[in-house]
C-alpha cells in the first residue's frame, strides 16, 4: 500500500473514531481525543466533562466502549485514558456541543451566540469565534458570526494554537451547523512581543558618550572627539613657547614697560583707575531711556489733571441737578396742596386723602368721576358730590374772571 493511501485511510479512520466517542460520550462532555499507536498497543487519550459517565459503575462503560472499538475499528489491544477537562468553556468540543443541544432546546440562535461566546472570554480566553450555518431563522439558508478577541484562520498558528470544535443542532427547518475556535490563555502567537523591565539598559550606552552627546548619538552625528591626550598637550605647550619667545624679546618688553607707566600715571592723577569710554550705542540708549522717562512723567502729571477737573465738573453737575430737584418737588407738593385745598370744603386733611388716591391736582380730580372720589379713605359718597359741585363752581368763577377781564378791557 502506497504511503499517501495508507496516510488517507489513517486519517478516516481517526474522523470515524472521533464520531464515534461523541455519539457514545456526548452526555459525559466529550471534549476530543488522542490517538497514538505504540508497541504495546493502541493508546487514546479521552478529554472529558464527567470522567466518571465514561467508566461508568466499576468500568462497565470504559469495557463496552474498548470492546466497539476493536469490533468496529480492528484496533489492536486499544488502551483507554479519561481525564477531566479542566476549564470546560475553554474546550472547543465541549463548547460546539452546548450549543447545540442550546438550539435545539428551544434558545434563539443570537443570545445563544452571544451568550456563550462571552462565557470563552470571561474564562480567559485569547479569542473566541462561533459560526452557526443553516436556516436559522427562516426558510434560507445563511451563516451568522459571534466574534471576540483576537482568532487566527491561517497559517501554521491556526492548526498548532487555534482549538477548533464542531457540533450539529437538528431542527424543524433543518440542520444547524455550528463550529467554535478557541485561542486559550498563555498561547504564544509570533506576532506576541513583550517588555522586560528587569534588563539593565546602562551598559547599551557607551561610557564615553555624555550629556548631549546622547541625542547627537541617537540622531546620527558623531560626537565631537574631547582635545585630550599627548596632542593637545603639545598644542598647548607649542602656544605657550611662543608666548614666552615674544615675551622675551626687547621690543616687547619696552612695550610692557611703557603700559605699565601710563597705567600708573592715569591712577595718580585721577585716583582710580582708568575705565574703557561708553561705546556711542551705549550713550543713545541711556539718552532714549531718559527722554522716555521724561515723556511719561508729562502725560502722567497732565491725565492726572484732566482727570481732576472733571471730577470737579461732574460734581457741581450732580448738586445742581439735585437743588433743582428739591425745588420742583417742593413747588409741585405746594401746588397740590394749594390747588386741592381751594375746592370748596376741603382742607389739608382731606386733600391728603385725595393726594394718596392718586388725586394730586385740581385736574385729576375733575377728571375722576363721583364713584372714584368716594373711594378715597374719609371721603364718602356725599362729600365726593361735594368736592365736583366745588370744582365746577371753581371753573364758573374762571370763566366769569375771565369774561370780565375780556369786557373790560
Amino acid at each position: 500500500m502506497a504511503s499517501e493511501q495508507r496516510f488517507i485511510e489513517d486519517g478516516m479512520r481517526r474522523t470515524r473514531i472521533d464520531e464515534f466517542f461523541e455519539e457514545e460520550l456526548g452526555r459525559a462532555g466529550y471534549g476530543g481525543m488522542e490517538l497514538a499507536n505504540t508497541p504495546m498497543g493502541t493508546q487514546i487519550v479521552l478529554q472529558a466533562e464527567k470522567p466518571g459517565m465514561v467508566i461508568g459503575k466499576g468500568g462497565k462503560n470504559i469495557r463496552k466502549v474498548t470492546s466497539e472499538l476493536e469490533e468496529r475499528f480492528d484496533l489492536e489491544d486499544p488502551q483507554i485514558d479519561v481525564q477531566e477537562v479542566e476549564e470546560p468553556d475553554l474546550n472547543a468540543q465541549i463548547v460546539a456541543d452546548r450549543l447545540g443541544n442550546a438550539l435545539e432546546r428551544g434558545w434563539y440562535f443570537r443570545k445563544a451566540g452571544h451568550t456563550t461566546v462571552d462565557r470563552i472570554m470571561d474564562a480567559g480566553a485569547l479569542g473566541a469565534e462561533i459560526i452557526l450555518a443553516g436556516k436559522v431563522t427562516g426558510a434560507r439558508s445563511r451563516v451568522e458570526k459571534f466574534n471576540r478577541g483576537y482568532v487566527k484562520h491561517n497559517g501554521e498558528p491556526a492548526e498548532d494554537i487555534v482549538d477548533r470544535g464542531d457540533g450539529v443542532a437538528v431542527m424543524k427547518l433543518g440542520t444547524i451547523g455550528v463550529t467554535v475556535r478557541i485561542i486559550p490563555p498563555g498561547s504564544d502567537l509570533p506576532d506576541d512581543f513583550r517588555i522586560r523591565e528587569d534588563v539593565d539598559v546602562s551598559g547599551l550606552v557607551p561610557e564615553d558618550v555624555e550629556g548631549d552627546d546622547v541625542d547627537a548619538l541617537l540622531a546620527g552625528d558623531e560626537p565631537e572627539p574631547a582635545e585630550d591626550g599627548p596632542d593637545a598637550e603639545a598644542a598647548t605647550g607649542a602656544e605657550g613657547t611662543e608666548t614666552s619667545a615674544e615675551a622675551d624679546t626687547p621690543a616687547a618688553a619696552a612695550e610692557v614697560a611703557e603700559e605699565e607707566i601710563v597705567e600708573e600715571g592715569v591712577e595718580s592723577e585721577t585716583g582710580a583707575a582708568p575705565t574703557a569710554p561708553a561705546s556711542t550705542a551705549e550713550v543713545a540708549e541711556e539718552e532714549l531711556d531718559a527722554l522716555d522717562a521724561a515723556v511719561e512723567t508729562d502725560l502722567d502729571e497732565e491725565t492726572t489733571a484732566e482727570a481732576e477737573e472733571l471730577v470737579e465738573e461732574m460734581d457741581a453737575a450732580e448738586a445742581a441737578e439735585a437743588d433743582t430737584t428739591a425745588a420742583d418737588q417742593a413747588a409741585d407738593t405746594a401746588g397740590s396742596s394749594a390747588d386741592l385745598t381751594a375746592i370748596d370744603g376741603v382742607g389739608e386733611a382731606k386733600a391728603a386723602a385725595l393726594r394718596e388716591a392718586g388725586f394730586s391736582t385740581l385736574d385729576d380730580v375733575r377728571a375722576a368721576s363721583e364713584a372714584d372720589l368716594a373711594e378715597a379713605e374719609g371721603v364718602g359718597e356725599a362729600f365726593a358730590e361735594r368736592i365736583t359741585d366745588g370744582v365746577a363752581a371753581l371753573d364758573a368763577e374762571g370763566e366769569t374772571g375771565g369774561g370780565n377781564e375780556g369786557g373790560g378791557a
